[in-house]
């Protein structure tokens, strides 16, 4: 793909004497300081280069230096606006609401500023639209195990990781997770009490685990039976990761909701919660707000990423390379002995290994190339929508060489 150079400040940032970051230490960062990226690679302040099987986790879909997003960015700050609030309406935001209406289900599109936000939004809006058919009592959120919705209080009530919940107990009430098992669900599932249940298609931080699609019609009945609101998370698996805009495209399912973030405004700050005709009508002024979500520059940008996404050519693509894939790492498991299982599609795959996968992480940094976890003994790779078939071949070389290591 073709890239365009930007200038940058290649200044490596050190600690300080106390060998402390300046930064919160919320997460384990990587020991290298990337400075720049290009194409399908990152590069550190060393000047080595990484190919990249992580996308920013799953954000950085079109990879680096992408023209487009340049000039949407360029054409966006034209304007002067970067930021009006909510308050007033702009053509970015409302033109961009409209192609996602035009390629879904939804009739109208709330925008915020990431995947957990969309998350406790359709909550709310779940809610609001229940106690609206029913009464008072219907407020309750189901999710399912091995399920992952976001850090905030609602979204990490309904997210299936014990370590991240306990140090901030309580968290938000009347949210639960049940086990994938139609049987429980129907249980579970009471009209009178549940307003919405929400489920990934693909749990990808939960071991990235398809989930049938049987499964996921069956409770879609079950739902709509109930005037029970379906929400699908689409956030990591959304956007043209399986190969299709949205992954219910192909299940033949259509939720009520639709969450999606990572991908959206190509590494720009963005959620956004898809709502159908029937849940919409329920929300009034004042119900929910945000001051940045949607905003002019992200909006102008996120325009020109579904209109990439959207294209028949790099869907196809990513639909034929992602059964390839398949196919690859089926081979380097049987060759290397240390994969248990494989699990994925289109250009999301979990492969289940015998060691801590973060060692396997570790030891690709050294080789060149950027990984994930999803667990501790689950590899994750979400390569960019645009790796072609070579530098997947060459991520593969590298990905074998670390595994059997």
């Amino acid at each position: 793909m073709s890239a365009v150079s930007l200038p940058l400040d290649e200044e490596v940032v050190t600690i300080t004497s106390a060998g402390v970051s300046p930064l919160l230490p919320t997460y384990k960062r990587a020991p290298m300081q990337l400075v720049r990226g290009e194409g399908v690679e990152l590069i550190d302040s060393d000047g080595k280069r990484y190919l990249d099987f992580a996308s920013g986790i799953a954000v950085n879909a079109l990879g680096y230096g992408d023209p487009g997003i340049a000039q949407a960015m360029s054409d966006a700050l034209s304007t002067g606006l970067i930021h009006t609030s909510n308050l007033y309406r702009t053509p970015a935001g409302e033109r961009l609401a409209a192609k996602l209406v035009e390629r879904s289900f939804a009739s109208q599109v709330f925008f915020c500023n990431s995947g957990a936000e969309a998350n406790e939004g359709a909550f709310k809006f779940a809610r609001r639209w229940g106690r609206k058919i029913g009464t008072d009592a219907k407020v309750e959120i189901i999710a399912l195990r091995g399920s992952f919705h976001g850090r905030l209080f609602a979204s990490l009530a309904a997210t299936d990781r014990p370590s991240y919940r306990a140090p901030f107990r309580p968290l938000a009430g009347a949210v639960s997770i049940c086990e994938r098992d139609i049987a429980e669900l129907d249980t579970a599932l009471d009209e009178e009490r549940v307003a919405a249940l929400i489920v990934e298609p693909i749990q990808g931080e939960g071991g990235v685990r398809v989930l049938d699609s049987d499964f996921l019609r069956r409770l879609r009945t079950l739902t709509a039976q109930r005037e029970i609101a379906l929400i699908f998370d689409e956030i990591q698996c959304g956007l043209g990761r399986t190969g299709y805009f949205f992954a219910y495209e192909n299940l033949g399912v259509v939720p009520d909701m639709l969450t999606l973030a990572k991908p959206l405004a190509g590494g720009l700050p963005m959620g956004a919660v898809l709502v159908s005709e029937e849940i919409g009508a329920t929300i009034q002024p004042g119900d929910h707000g945000t001051t940045f979500g949607g905003g002019p520059l992200v909006a102008a940008v996120a325009a020109h990423v579904v209109d990439r996404l959207s294209d028949t050519s790099l869907l196809e693509a990513v639909r034929e390379n992602g059964a390839w894939l398949g196919e690859q790492l089926g081979a380097i498991a049987r060759r290397s002995g240390k994969v248990r299982a494989i699990r994925g599609t289109g250009y999301i795959w979990g492969l289940d290994v015998i060691e801590p996968a973060n060692e396997i992480v570790k030891r690709g940094w050294d080789e060149g190339l950027l990984a994930l976890t999803a667990g501790e003994y689950t590899l994750r790779l979400l390569p960019p929508l645009v790796m072609d078939r070579d530098e997947l071949t060459r991520g593969l070389k590298i990905l074998e060489k670390i595994i059997s290591k």
